[in-house]
């Protein structure tokens, strides 16, 4: 599955240079984000929580107590696209998403195709379906990346 780079996803790091510390990843959804933590070094990942907040402001002080928390150097937004490869209504909300993140938090943000990782969390059993869907895509992106 191919990275789909947001125009802002160099950030300080300019084109082609990896970011080497914490990176934290984000299945978007309009009701529940979930949120995966991983670690360049090692190029692994695990799945943390998932936000659930009805309200936007809600949501993004949540995100932002995470990322004070853990400090990333960088953010990994989830990109839904049709069977196709195509992208949809849900592909421009997320986009939007790791505008708004960019925008608050001053981190890079890469988005990477996230074709399947929700049916691969569902079927692998996991308890909080979301976080591990964001594991999966922080995972491909540190596979492809690191």
């Amino acid at each position: 599955m191919p990275e789909i780079q947001a125009s802002h996803a160099t950030g300080r790091h300019g084109a082609g240079q990896p970011t080497i510390g914490v990176v934290m990843g984000f299945d978007f959804g309009e009701k529940l984000i979930g949120v995966a933590i991983g670690n360049t070094l090692t190029a692994s990942a695990r799945a943390l929580q998932s936000v659930r907040a009805e309200r936007r402001e809600a949501k993004f002080e949540a995100i932002a107590r995470l990322i004070a928390q853990w400090e990333p150097v960088q953010l990994v937004v989830g990109l839904p696209l049709s069977r196709e490869g195509e992208e949809q209504l849900r592909s421009t909300q997320a986009r939007r998403f790791a505008n708004q993140l960019h925008g608050r938090f001053k981190l890079p943000v890469a988005l990477v195709d996230e074709r399947y990782t929700s049916r691969a969390a569902e079927d692998a059993g996991a308890a909080d379906v979301d976080a591990e869907s964001a594991r999966l895509i922080l995972e491909q992106y540190l596979h492809t990346h690191h």
